[in-house]
């Protein structure tokens, strides 16, 4: 077993939401009495986010798995291609994508707040944004995995990559068996969020 960590930045003391919401809303009122934003486009915008999905990843995937010209170049170059598609990446960071294989299982994590690239998969899950889920995904990638369902072959590496401000992770995860024949929009179907964030493989067809 080789479980590889790819490290960026320390752990947080505790989960990203305590305390960050007093000084959220003390930006946000100076922003709209300084001029800045309007209370309606800051509004605008919060409901433009919560109406995110993975559905942009999961087509991703989808077309990578049909198409070896564009997966390559989603391997190359993600960011420049998501641009290239008009997907708006908050604070342009760099996007990379890594692939499941037989021999390599990767997972992703932000353990210092909840970095994620939310334009392409839509809103965290409020679990990804845990202290518990932060820290003992670095520790004990096995045993987390296992609890989200995914048992993995003791010959397979696991890889947890740690997401940052300036550096986001996508999973493509391994294309499931007996889907030979089916379409992009059907491919996609198979695509979860957990798929996209490691924790879990791709959905069997008739599993959705």
């Amino acid at each position: 077993m080789n479980d590889t960590h790819v490290h960026a930045h320390p752990h947080a003391a505790d989960d990203p939401s305590s305390g960050y919401e007093p000084l959220e809303r003390a930006i946000r009122e100076l922003l709209v009495e300084k001029g800045v934003f309007t209370a309606e486009a800051i509004q605008r915008r919060i409901e433009a986010m919560d109406s995110l999905t993975p559905a942009n990843g999961s087509r991703l995937v989808a077309r990578a798995w049909t198409d070896p010209d564009y997966k390559a170049r989603l391997m190359q170059d993600a960011a420049g291609l998501l641009a290239e598609e008009g997907y708006e990446l908050e604070h342009s960071p760099t996007v990379r994508v890594v692939e499941n294989t037989e021999s390599v299982h990767n997972v992703v994590v932000c353990t210092l707040c909840s970095c994620y690239p939310r334009m392409v998969l839509g809103l965290p899950p409020a679990w990804y944004k845990k202290k518990a889920y932060r820290s003992r995904v670095v520790r004990e990638p096995r045993a987390v995995l296992a609890e989200f369902g995914t048992e993995l072959p003791e010959d397979v590496e696991v890889r947890v990559h740690d997401s940052t401000a300036d550096l986001r992770y996508i999973v493509l995860p391994r294309r499931p068996e007996g889907t030979e024949d089916m379409d992009e929009d059907a491919l996609a179907a198979l695509v979860t969020r957990d798929a996209l964030i490691g924790t879990a493989p791709a959905r069997a067809p008739g599993d959705t």
